[in-house]
């Protein structure tokens, strides 16, 4: 996506005219996409609130469409779900239709990933064929797709840890599930809006705007935070430690590395995971704040002022619903709120980061 950097210009009567409607036709699909992605997340994120994740035992990618149709099939289901430690430790005498609550949840949320899969694959070979995709953008539709496909398999690695040997999954696997779903958001809602401010003419490509780099980097810091967020998730580490601003009595409490080697406790530790990812939310904000008084304070950035602020108000917010959370002890509707907005703090920051890098300013 280098050297194309400005709004789209076009010539009547010429291919640009037709460039820049497959153009419109493709970011739009593109976003939908998007939106899909984003209630993946909520539905992934209330699987796991719900804890139905490991309901279904099987991968099953063809024949894993069709859920239970008969007592006796909901019966065979429930049987495979008795076989795992979750059910023997946790969930034993569970009813059948105790099970198929759990079981609607990881259903939906798989049948989901399916529709975002057929969602992306049909149009792309539907634009394709009509010659409506530039050679340039097609390995990039591509690599959107093999991320989709990865995400699936991810999706299963991270089911599998949790059927044998402990009853749930591994707070690796979900944080790394969790933010190569918002990755994947990123890709595509940065190739959508690539295609809206690109030129047509490539002679009409400005240069990144020096800031670019500070936007860069605030989009960096928010994956990491997802990542650590994904980690305190798996190991439900937002049930301790309910009191902000002091956690366990202190603003550092004691304690953070008991464990040994010392770095485990950075992935293992209730106490450290959760601290971690409280500092890191202090420090995200901060870098979003000094990234719009940055670009507040230059005559050249008035076509990022807007999304500065957008920015750093965004990860304002999620950081205060992450705390309301917090202190609530994890109730469900806020629970759902934090990790979708992660989605929306994403879109935020890349918008950012997409018109410093690719758009130019007015006049330019």
């Amino acid at each position: 996506m280098s050297d194309i950097t400005a709004d789209t210009h076009v010539s009547p009567n010429s291919g640009e005219d037709r460039i820049a409607r497959d153009r419109k036709a493709i970011r739009l699909w593109l976003y939908a996409i998007c939106l899909l992605i984003l209630a993946m997340v909520v539905v992934g994120g209330a699987t796991r609130l719900t804890e139905s994740g490991l309901s279904i035992t099987e991968w099953k990618p063809i024949h894993g469409v069709i859920p239970p149709l008969s007592v006796a099939e909901w019966e065979e289901e429930l049987e495979k779900y008795r076989q795992i430690p979750e059910y023997q430790l946790i969930n034993k005498g569970m009813s059948l239709e105790e099970f198929k609550v759990i079981f609607w949840w990881e259903w939906s949320h798989r049948l989901l990933g399916r529709l975002i899969g057929v969602a992306f694959f049909v149009p792309m070979v539907w634009f394709w064929a009509r010659g409506r995709v530039e050679p340039w953008l097609k390995p990039w539709l591509v690599a959107g797709l093999a991320l989709g496909g990865l995400q699936g398999f991810i999706g299963w690695w991270m089911v599998a840890s949790g059927l044998v040997d402990r009853v749930d999954v591994s707070q690796y696997r979900l944080a790394t599930h969790l933010t190569l779903a918002c990755l994947i958001f990123a890709y595509l809602f940065g190739l959508a809006r690539y295609l809206a401010f690109a030129p047509v003419r490539r002679d009409a490509a400005a240069r990144p705007h020096p800031l670019s780099l500070l936007a860069a980097l605030l989009v960096a810091a928010v994956f990491i935070q997802i990542f650590l967020g994904g980690l305190v998730a798996g190991l439900k580490a937002g049930h301790s430690f309910n009191t902000w601003p002091l956690m366990d009595g202190a603003l550092v409490p004691s304690g953070l590395w008991m464990m040994s080697p010392v770095w485990l406790n950075h992935f293992e530790s209730v106490l450290t995971v959760q601290f971690q990812h409280r500092i890191a939310a202090y420090v995200v904000v901060a870098l979003a704040v000094a990234v719009f008084w940055a670009i507040a304070r230059r005559a050249d950035t008035r076509h990022l002022r807007g999304a500065a602020l957008a920015a750093a108000g965004a990860l304002v917010a999620q950081m205060t619903i992450g705390i309301a959370t917090l202190v609530g002890q994890i109730p469900f509707g806020l629970a759902l709120l934090h990790q979708g907005f992660a989605v929306v703090v994403v879109a935020v920051v890349m918008e950012l980061w997409c018109r410093a890098r690719f758009r130019r300013q007015a006049g330019a």
